[in-house]
């Protein structure tokens, strides 16, 4: 198969990966107001690992897709897509969508500085220049200091940092491991960190503040609606299978051909703020997208010139 060709196929995979990640940036904002996060994520959980059984582990030998050579690196990447998962969807529920993603991409950023401390790669001057710039665009969303300052804003930040460290594991086991098995270990991690999280906070007793990321965090379980059940169902499908996707985008392509796709869901964000949600983006908000885009992107051309080029996202 020609590169052409295989790029090709890379590219329409990060597309569809990232078309369901910003799905399910819309999903648990719209629900954010009525449900608890634990309880959405142990429902997207129990409907991802459906769809996982019945349309990915046929193809990789059914049970067979459990066998893995490194439980413990798949448990700790877990806990971190599942921390990082809920640090993003409680700021998306103070935060504009737009606002939170951005800050959120700040992780190419983070990556770069990982890949020094922990992998001791060298980073020149002109790539700490392109650091500093993506940590400026946070600050100008973020606003620390004046009174738009808002502690939600640090959730998507705490969040890219968790996305990082699992890109950190994830070269550890690329090797070794197929897409297949690093989503479902994924899935079934979600499923037991937040029966967890429901058996401890799913009472609601912590609840009744005024902030709403701290109620999307601490209000009791409840019925879920029926009109509510398809947006549900939508975050436990796109969540598997972007997942699997982006993680089929870096096996076929270049991480520095890929990771330029991912940007796509800046704008989706903006688009869904708009129509679903009635907010559009300050003019200090464009200001702080456009450096952290422009540092991210820097960033992925550097490292795709050293055929080193970092993965974003989920």
């Amino acid at each position: 198969m020609s590169i052409a060709s295989t790029n090709l196929r890379g590219a329409l995979c990060a597309f569809v990966a990232v078309l369901c990640f910003s799905l399910n940036d819309v999903g648990f904002k719209f629900l954010s107001g009525s449900y608890a996060l634990h309880q959405v994520v142990l429902f997207r959980a129990l409907v991802g690992l459906i769809t996982f059984a019945i349309f990915i582990m046929p193809f990789y030998g059914g049970l067979t897709v459990f066998r893995t050579r490194r439980p413990g690196i798949h448990l700790a990447r877990g806990l971190c897509v599942v921390l990082a998962n809920m640090f993003l969807f409680l700021g998306l529920a103070a935060m504009p969508i737009a606002d939170a993603v951005a800050v959120f991409y700040i992780s190419p950023t983070v990556i770069t500085v990982f890949s020094v401390i922990f992998l001791g790669e060298r980073v020149g001057p002109r790539r700490w220049l392109a650091i500093a710039v993506g940590f400026a665009g946070v600050m100008v969303i973020v606003k620390p200091g004046t009174s738009a300052f808002q502690i939600a804003s640090l959730l998507p930040l705490t969040s890219a940092v968790l996305y990082a460290t699992l890109h950190t594991l994830t070269r550890k086991i690329g090797g070794t491991e197929s897409a297949a098995t690093m989503v479902l270990y994924m899935q079934i991690t979600f499923l037991f960190a937040s029966a967890g999280f429901g058996l401890t906070l799913g009472d609601g007793r912590f609840a009744g503040t005024d902030h709403a990321s701290l109620e999307f965090l601490l209000r009791a379980w409840g019925p879920i609606a029926a009109g509510d059940w398809w947006i549900v169902v939508m975050l436990g499908v796109s969540g598997v299978f972007g997942g699997y996707f982006i993680s089929q985008a870096y096996r076929l392509s270049e991480a520095g051909f890929i990771a330029p796709i991912e940007y796509i869901a800046m704008p989706m964000a903006v688009i869904w703020g708009i129509t679903v949600f009635g907010t559009f983006p300050g003019a200090s908000a464009w200001i702080g997208i456009a450096l952290i885009i422009g540092s991210g992107l820097y960033l992925v051309w550097r490292e795709s010139r050293k055929g080193q080029a970092p993965e974003l996202r989920r």
